[in-house]
């Protein structure tokens, strides 16, 4: 029998506050099309919470309602915005020097823009070497700055009224570091905090002060954050929902598109040589070769998972795959994604497909945070916490719900999951695509 839930799921009554660690060029994207929509001046193109449907039943029944209709998602009029940055802009000002939303938009909605203003951040220059703020916290105890993280928060709900909380992570891609001992536990990590031991990084202190609240958290940067077994164990203790790791935006969106279609054929992969070029701030962050690395080695564990070239070596045992990313400051945040892909089919003969994905990154990435805004909302309701595997749909990097579990990179497997995990929690059939006389 297909799987069917009885979750009484609260509905979602009152405020609920989005805290943006990072109001640059996708914060403040995300939050001023958001009061755009609320105006009737735009609509929530690329959401899948707004603007997608759910089949329940059946084709026959033609049972397809809205998402929101269907789960009891916060609405964007209950949304309040807020967040931490290392410059002092308010949101106004930041998203007219991140060049992304046309001027006359931004004049239409100003005065809300300009009453949101970001606290003062965390940061280390060792982990974001070419962002150089002054907006920060004068605190040099990481202890001290995840108190002070967390009177923040305090602060903000009761002066917004919030019922409740979530926190997406939008700010810079943090220098590659593996986990160290300090990872390991809770214990280590809480005593790391009060040492400030140095590889503790600023993004895991913000989720260490939301995880303690019982925030849920989503990472949407390719820093090791909570992927590590003490900021997991913190979520498992407080019930608290997790999901990360990378927005999955341009170039890797349209490999985790292409890829399983040539899977699906059994046509060959040679080679998938991959470039990019881009100049907005996460280009110039990305310039370190060190938090290059770290976008790197997000990037390029998509086409193993999918591939699974140990299952299918004759086709996919040995691909040459490159990435490189490149800072080109004219572009400013209309990223170009250069994609060549070798590939070969029948008796090996050789094709080629050539892609140019002139994309605009914080465009595809505002609706993806309040996707995910909305659904861990959810999910804190529905009493899930720890990773949320079926959240998958949205990264470059999914975290694994347990150890030595794969992460599911097939976009259309990761929507089916996504779907599944909503019908399961109304309680209806989820849809296997299995037996003629209801489904085909």
């Amino acid at each position: 029998m297909p799987l069917q839930s009885n979750v009484d799921v609260p509905p979602a009554t009152g405020k609920l506050g989005v805290l943006l660690p990072g109001m640059g060029a996708v914060g403040t994207t995300f939050i001023a099309g958001c009061l755009a929509i609320r105006k009737g001046l735009a609509k929530p193109i690329g959401s899948l919470t707004q603007m997608g449907t759910i089949r329940i039943g059946p084709r026959t029944d033609d049972n397809v309602p809205l998402i929101r209709d269907y789960v009891p998602l916060a609405t964007l009029d209950d949304l309040v915005f807020g967040g931490w940055d290392v410059f002092e802009d308010d949101a106004y000002v930041a998203a007219s020097r991140a060049g992304v939303l046309e001027g006359h938009l931004l004049e239409q909605l100003g005065d809300e823009l300009r009453a949101i203003k970001p606290m003062t951040a965390v940061f280390e220059q060792a982990y974001v070497k070419n962002l150089h703020g002054n907006h920060i916290k004068p605190e040099t105890s990481k202890w001290e700055q995840a108190q002070a993280l967390d009177d923040d928060i305090n602060r903000f709900a009761e002066e917004n009224g919030c019922d409740r909380l979530v926190a997406v992570w939008c700010g810079s891609t943090e220098v590659y570091r593996e986990p160290t001992a300090v990872h390991e536990t809770l214990a280590a990590f809480e005593q790391g905090l009060k040492d400030s031991d140095p590889d503790i990084a600023p993004s895991q202190i913000y989720a260490y002060a939301c995880l303690k609240r019982g925030i849920p958290y989503a990472n949407g940067a390719p820093n090791l954050n909570l992927d590590t077994p003490a900021l997991l164990e913190l979520a498992r203790q407080n019930g608290v929902p997790v999901t990360g790791k990378d927005f999955k935006t341009g170039q890797t969106l349209m490999k985790t598109i292409l890829a399983p279609g040539f899977k699906a054929r059994m046509l060959g992969v040679e080679g998938w040589y991959s470039t990019n070029i881009l100049g907005n701030r996460d280009g110039e962050v990305l310039d370190d070769p060190e938090s290059f690395k770290a976008k790197e080695v997000s990037k390029l564990g998509v086409l193993d998972t999918i591939f699974e070239p140990e299952r299918n070596p004759d086709l996919y045992g040995d691909i040459a795959h490159v990435v490189r990313i490149n800072y080109y400051p004219p572009r400013g945040d209309n990223k170009e994604g250069w994609d060549n892909i070798d590939i070969f089919g029948w008796l090996g003969y050789k094709m080629q497909i050539k892609v140019d994905f002139l994309c605009r990154d914080s465009i595809l990435a505002a609706p993806l945070v309040l996707d995910l805004a909305l659904f861990l909302d959810l999910a804190k309701r529905a009493g899930m916490s720890g990773v949320q595997e079926w959240l998958s749909f949205y990264w470059k990097s999914p975290q694994p719900v347990q150890p030595g579990i794969y992460p599911e990179h097939d976009i259309f497997i990761q929507l089916t999951k996504l779907k599944n995990t909503l019908r399961h929690l109304k309680g209806d059939e989820v849809i296997t695509h299995v037996g003629a006389e209801y489904y085909d």
